[in-house]
């Protein structure tokens, strides 16, 4: 039995009882052999490995599926009767496709190596009372981890001596800015963006040192947690993959039961038991569209390049698709909405207040609210003055490029201080510094003493009621009511702090931070939004798409960045945190419909997040996650569509995404929904051309076979139309321009097949005209022209094929015959010359004359084949104007 144990809920537990339950005293840490003993027993402290599918089992998959055994089968029988060369054409047909498959699915599955790189760091622990630098796979439950600004934390562990400790977590908990660290036990049911006195692993120590007892390794840390959910999130296939599966269902019962009805007519008529068969094989080549995957693929393919070209990066194909039909998007706050950047928002004097907006290169700064005035007042330079000296930054420009040193908040003190017109190093110069006074958790204030020509200057910030607690000159209700709009302003999601300064002609004592301080005023910091959001969320808005923040960071500020992006609109102000939120199998009616009201989420844990996106997956819903940080991986995998930031991001959420934003804009993906839309039009209107094509071969041989007129076409043939002569106008399809339209349209629902019931009654009425064209065509010439039968067969293969190809601009949707997107889709007439050049070599080229069995032609065989062909594009066309005019 284990000695010892990973505690649950350690945050909970004091810090003597962990040392009691760990069994290591905190001032020597563990024994070299107690730690290779605890080794031995919980192994390294690294996130397992887990297995996975081999090439082989990947490649073996492609091979599973209806339409995959029918073409196996048909190929089967092909051989069996001795026809060959059809045998080995479908065996082709369906390698193509599996390869396809297979490339497809062999994409960057990087997400657990990411996430144990992060594993290969040192960490120095305390043992036999010494600090020793070991690797970080050796760290074991009990070690004490000893950390300073710059380490990256080996293994979570609950801090016991801290010395202005801060850490950064936005990547594991969303927290935008570095967490201040303590010993303090938190409540019980906090998020781990709350846990103050944990250290958790993978996450940089940003400022001050401290020690920490390991109660995680491995997998048992958050970190391994996370890479556990990564592993066992699960996807589904895509919708689009779903669909065309649907449809494939849907042509194999169509096929079957006419080949059944064939087989059963021709029995009851006594006919040769061979021909049948054959002809049953003919109608099976024809039901499917063995060149509709190949196309989809290069379909997407194409708009994959097209974003591509703006800076999205598409690592599933069918990803493009999937986006396009999205209607819920879960976005992260921080990196994606934000700029994962603290700044300064708010100035609060004692009589005035602005909200800006600064650009520190630009040395400009702009007052987007409140008193335009403010930045005339003495007080506010006060205040430039104290932010900049009370400070231990450094921030500099060169060669046009920023270079940030020390807290962010202090960075963003000078950023400030230069973008309304400061040099913050001529300040310094001004009022060199003569003392400091650390920060603590303790006081909650930094000080710093500075000399100026014969006097002294003193400069406080801090806490609020720290800083006014020691404004003596203040009443009791001032301070009260400055403390009182701090309150009101950390509500409103602003993290703030208070300034004040002392001037002395005498230098003060070591307590010179506690002296009487005048009150300048507060500042309120927030990690500003991104410019570009709020017309994103506008055009998602108007295209039906809703999009909903999750996010680990504080409620309100989920609360103002929602509203200053204006995800939010006048009445939706409200926020869910992690604790309002139940596991999905114990949610009620009540409570779902209250969730899928919400619309900001804060406080929320990795699970919680994959929850939301079920429970919106079960609605019947496609959800796209957005993310930047290892807390997203999760999720990211989980959701229909995951799209992870390039330039923020961890290198773990970019790994597990579907997409990958390269500018971090979520205007982006607004682009890529548009695109999306686009393919899913492109699909439906090649797919609407395939099968009608299809079911016209279906038609032909069907009714010739109840007509008892022979077979007019032979299985090669009706294979080399569907690979050749169908494809290439398909592509053409496929790769359509985009159509601004769309996205002021409402997202499709998701369970609507790519084929609705009017598509269905098109394509059986371009079939049935196309039949009637060919099969006119096929009695003209076997009647009245006297052809055999291998001349009448002759006939219907080339004036199908030309049909087909004419058929094309069937499908144009404006009510223009000459001018639309398809006669402007210059793919159309490149595929068309080269279809047409094609069957030419048919006849011309000696194997492919041997093998499709074609016949010399006259002059009036061939001018009936192009009436056979122009025929149909004059009744439709007839037929839509009838019906325009009926309207």
């Amino acid at each position: 039995m284990p000695t010892i144990s990973s505690p649950e809920k350690p945050h909970r537990i004091p810090i003597d009882q962990l040392f009691q339950e760990l069994k290591v005293d905190p001032k020597t840490g563990l024994s070299a052999d107690e730690a290779q003993n605890r080794y031995d027993e919980w192994g390294p402290n690294a996130l397992q490995e887990v297995k996975r599918e081999s090439a082989l089992t990947i490649l073996l998959r492609q091979f599973v599926g209806v339409i995959v055994y029918i073409l196996a089968a048909a190929a089967g029988i092909s051989f069996f009767l001795g026809e060959t060369v059809e045998g080995f054409a479908i065996i082709a047909v369906l390698l193509i496709n599996a390869l396809t498959g297979f490339i497809l699915e062999w994409n960057a599955r990087q997400s657990m190596d990411a996430l144990r790189k992060m594993d290969t760091t040192p960490a120095r622990v305390l043992r036999d009372g010494r600090v020793r630098e070991i690797s970080s796979e050796e760290v074991t439950l009990g070690d004490i981890l000893v950390v300073e600004a710059g380490d990256l934390v080996a293994a979570d562990g609950n801090l016991f001596e801290v010395s202005q400790l801060q850490a950064d977590e936005s990547a594991l908990t969303g927290e935008s800015l570095p967490v201040d660290k303590n010993t303090e036990l938190p409540p019980d049911e906090s998020p781990l963006g709350d846990q103050h006195n944990r250290l958790f692993k993978g996450t940089p120590v940003t400022a001050g040192t401290g020690r920490a007892i390991v109660t995680g390794i491995g997998q048992q840390t958050e970190l391994g947690k996370i890479a556990t959910m990564v592993e066992e999130a699960k996807r589904s296939a895509t919708p689009l993959e779903a669909k065309l599966d649907g449809l494939a269902k849907v042509l194999i019962w169509v096929t079957v039961g006419l080949a059944a009805l064939f087989l059963i007519v021709g029995l009851v008529r006594k006919e040769e038991p061979l021909r049948l068969i054959e002809t049953a094989l003919a109608l099976a080549i024809a039901a499917i569209p063995e060149g509709m995957s190949v196309v989809a693929t290069i379909a997407l393919a194409y708009g994959m390049l097209r974003l591509a070209e703006k800076k999205v990066i598409v690592k599933r194909l069918s990803a493009v698709e999937t986006l396009g039909g999205t209607n819920v998007i879960f976005t992260d706050k921080t990196g994606t909405l934000t700029q994962n950047r603290i700044e300064v928002n708010t100035i609060q004097l004692p009589n005035q207040r602005a909200e800006i907006q600064s650009d520190a290169q630009a040395k400009k700064l702009e007052i987007v609210d409140g008193d335009q005035a403010i930045t005339e007042s003495e007080i506010y330079q006060k205040l430039i003055q104290v932010g900049v000296l009370c400070n231990n930054a450094d921030y500099d420009i060169v060669n046009g490029k920023a270079k940030e040193v020390g807290d962010p908040v202090e960075v963003s003190l000078l950023k400030f201080a230069i973008a309304a017109g400061h040099d913050p190093d001529q300040i310094h110069q001004d009022f060199p510094r003569k003392a400091e006074r650390a920060f603590s958790s303790d006081t909650r204030i930094m000080g710093t003493l500075h000399q100026h020509q014969t006097g002294f200057l003193v400069a406080v910030k801090g806490a609020a009621e720290e800083v006014l607690d020691r404004c003596q000159s203040l009443s009791e209700k001032d301070r009260k009511a400055h403390y009182d709009i701090s309150e009101k302003m950390a509500v409103e999601g602003l993290r703030t702090l208070a300034f004040a300064y002392h001037e002395t002609d005498t230098q003060p004592g070591d307590d010179f931070a506690d002296q009487d301080l005048t009150y300048v005023g507060l500042i309120g910091f927030l990690d500003p939004p991104r410019t570009e959001v709020t017309p994103a969320l506008t055009a998602c808005r108007e295209a039906g798409i809703k999009v909903i923040m999750v996010t680990g960071d504080h409620p309100a500020t989920a609360l103002t960045i929602a509203s200053k992006v204006k995800l939010i609109e006048p009445g939706e102000e409200m926020v869910l945190t992690g604790k309002d939120l139940k596991p999905l199998d114990e949610l009620k009616a009540a409570d779902k419909e209250a969730l899928l009201k919400c619309r900001v989420f804060a406080r929320v844990s990795p699970a919680q997040k994959l929850d939301m996106i079920e429970l919106y997956q079960q609605k019947g819903d496609i959800v796209g996650m957005t993310g930047d940080g290892v807390n997203d991986a999760p999720a990211l995998k989980k959701s229909d569509i995951g799209i992870a930031m390039g330039l923020r991001g961890t290198q773990v959420a970019a790994e597990t995404a579907d997409m990958v934003l390269k500018d971090d804009s979520f205007t982006s993906i607004v682009s890529a929904i548009a695109q999306g839309r686009v393919i899913f039009e492109n699909i439906r209107k090649f797919v609407l051309f395939l099968l009608s094509c299809n079911l016209s071969e279906i038609f032909v041989v069907t009714f010739a076979g109840f007509l008892n007129v022979g077979n007019p076409l032979l299985p090669l043939q009706i294979l080399f139309i569907n690979i050749v002569t169908d494809v290439f106008p398909a592509l053409a399809l496929g790769v359509g321009r985009e159509n601004s339209s769309l996205m002021h349209q409402p997202p499709r629902d998701p369970k609507t097949p790519i084929m609705d019931g009017r598509d269905w009654r098109l394509v059986v009425f371009y079939a049935l005209v196309m039949t009637a064209s060919v099969l006119g065509a096929y009695w003209l010439g076997t009647t009245e022209l006297g052809l055999t039968e291998k001349e009448g067969n002759n006939l219907v293969f080339y004036a199908l094929s030309f049909a087909q190809l004419m058929h094309v601009f069937n499908l144009r949707s404006g009510r223009s015959f000459f001018v639309n997107e398809i006669t402007r889709n210059r793919y159309i007439w490149y595929a068309l010359l080269l279809c047409l050049f094609i069957m030419a070599l048919t006849y011309y080229v000696p194997f492919l004359v041997q093998v499709l069995s074609i016949q010399p032609m006259t002059t009036t065989e061939i001018e009936l084949i192009l009436a056979a062909g122009f025929a149909p594009v004059l009744l439709v066309q007839i037929v839509k104007g009838i019906m325009r005019l009926g309207r």
